[in-house]
């Protein structure tokens, strides 16, 4: 079924209020971020497909999922086509892509391998956890590479898969565009960026005078800086000196994002705008369980029966993510690579009860030539004596 234009836009309001709730907790931490929500999103419902019970339950709580499963799906694979129409050669290059890494012969329903197929366009690559599972780890983390422009490398590290590893979901995003409004070099030049209201540091800040969507709302100041094909444009929100980032993390929503964004209107701008590079390297399993999502990564409770049929022997081991940004007078290039790895619950049978309490036969041998030198049997331990 293909969604309507309603189902779109409440795929894109949810995926834009888990953006904002991604933001909240991993901003907790100190120092520079950068992310890819929209990457996170894709790759989780690739893995919500799969998910059932009250782990779908908790999934789709998180992810701000409000749709009926195939009108989601329909309308992830719509919104994925749209924002590849995006792409205009030599201004906007925004490429998507998924890929699913299946243990070679686990017995995955094929009903869900060709959900995966039909909505999300995911490559299938069979590999071998069990027994070569650097080579598999090697593979994905090259397919990760080749996707991204080669801007996200090492997507996987050591050690995050193992033999017990059935399935990674990974999804790619790379975008590179030029300013409609391109920054003079000649005009940047080296100024305090103040890292609160009394302590700086030295940054290059670029500069220019234009006509550009603005708003001052809240304390905050809102700029809209278009790209070169005016469909996609980087959104700067800057708090009051200082108020800081506290004061603008305090009234951040997607509601009120929302409303910011309505009141953007053209207007003469002065701008100045550092130049700035950001890496990150997540580990997203404390956040995501943080958000309300726990059983997923709860070996013993996960319910991701729509993958293989099975209750509770899939779970989610690791959720990781790569994010790479570099913004310069002439654009802005970004990259981001997502992986979900699905772990096959080490099933540990009980330990064996050894209740003697009926007759017994007892040996008494000798260790190294194994010979029996003595032999009984207990049918009365009372009256053993």
């Amino acid at each position: 079924m293909k969604p309507d234009r309603t189902s779109l836009t409440r795929l894109v309001a949810g995926n834009n209020g888990f953006a904002v709730d991604l933001y909240r907790q991993l901003s907790k931490a100190q120092g520079n971020l950068f992310c890819s929500p929209f990457s996170l999103s894709s790759a989780l419902a690739m893995t919500f497909a799969g998910a059932r019970g009250n782990t779908a339950g908790q999934m789709a709580q998180t992810l701000h999922f409000d749709l009926d499963d195939e009108a989601l799906h329909a309308a992830f694979a719509q919104l994925q086509a749209s924002l590849a129409a995006a792409q205009r050669p030599g201004q906007v290059q925004l490429a998507l892509a998924n890929s699913i890494w299946p243990q070679i012969g686990y017995p995955f329903l094929p009903e869900f391998l060709a959900l995966l197929q039909r909505f999300y366009g995911v490559s299938i690559t069979p590999v071998d956890y069990a027994t070569a599972t650097e080579a598999a780890r090697q593979a994905i983390n090259t397919w990760a590479e080749q996707h991204t422009a080669g801007k996200i490398k090492d997507l996987l590290e050591p050690g995050i898969l193992d033999e017990l590893t059935r399935l990674v979901l990974v999804n790619a995003i790379y975008f590179k565009g030029t300013w409609l409004y391109q920054f003079d070099p000649a005009h940047t030049a080296e100024a305090r960026f103040w890292l609160t209201a009394s302590e700086h540091v030295t940054a290059p800040l670029m500069q220019q005078t234009c006509r550009l969507p603005y708003a001052e709302v809240d304390d905050i100041q809102v700029l809209s800086l278009p790209y070169a094909d005016d469909a996609l444009s980087m959104v700067v929100l800057l708090p009051a000196r200082e108020k800081g980032l506290a004061g603008l993390d305090a009234l951040f929503t997607a509601e009120r994002l929302d409303h910011w964004l309505l009141g953007l209107q053209e207007r003469e701008v002065q701008v100045f705008l550092p130049r700035f590079k950001i890496s990150s390297t997540l580990r997203l399993d404390a956040t995501l369980q943080a958000l309300g999502m726990t059983d997923a990564f709860d070996d013993m409770i996960a319910d991701f029966s729509g993958m293989d049929g099975i209750p509770r022997w899939l779970y989610i081991a690791a959720a990781v993510q790569k994010a790479w940004v570099q913004v310069n007078e002439e654009g802005t290039e970004a990259a981001a690579a997502t992986a979900v790895v699905m772990n096959f619950r080490c099933v540990s049978e009980p330990p064996p009860v050894f209740r003697a309490d009926h007759p017994f036969v007892f040996l008494i041998m000798d260790h190294a030539t194994r010979s029996i030198l003595f032999c009984g049997r207990v049918v009365d331990p009372s009256g053993a004596e």
